[in-house]
């Protein structure tokens, strides 16, 4: 990273911005083009292991990319506030940001559960939540398994 002085390396700080994004991109690979679609997810870190959590429908290009490749990248950020300046090159923007990569995974029918309660907890202060059989058999449920991450922010506050 060129801004060393924008860099966060923390895990603890690098959650705090995932706790705030509510919105997720993935990337994966598409022949001559990336091809990159934003998500809403779910967190889970257990100390040595970052997860992340998606539901799709059970078909479409996202599942056949995932399946003829399963490397992925992924975006989120937060806190956008516009800096002035006296001239256009003096203006800026506060953010927080982070970036990783890892290997995206189809899972099976009886994880789906609890991965999207785990998706479900970023959006809601509730606890449990109901799932009906009849629309768990629609969802397809990805978790992105990150082996890296890396944060990024400008807060002048």
């Amino acid at each position: 990273m060129r801004r060393k002085d924008r860099e966060i390396t923390d895990i603890n700080d690098i959650l705090s911005i995932v706790e705030k994004c509510d919105t997720c991109r993935i990337a994966l690979f598409d022949k001559e083009y990336p091809y990159i679609v934003p998500m809403n997810f779910g967190c889970n870190y257990n100390s040595t292991n970052l997860e992340l959590y998606f539901h799709c429908a059970n078909e479409g290009l996202k599942l056949d990319l995932i399946k003829d490749n399963n490397h992925a990248a992924f975006e989120m950020d937060c806190s956008h506030k516009l800096i002035a300046g006296e001239s256009a090159c003096e203006y800026s923007m506060e953010f927080e940001s982070v970036c990783g990569q890892g290997l995206m995974e189809i899972l099976k029918p009886d994880e789906k559960r609890d991965a999207l309660t785990i998706l479900m907890r970023q959006y809601s202060n509730a606890e449990a939540f109901q799932f009906q059989d009849r629309i768990l058999e629609k969802v397809t449920v990805l978790k992105l398994k990150v082996e890296s991450i890396t944060g990024k922010r400008l807060l002048k506050n």
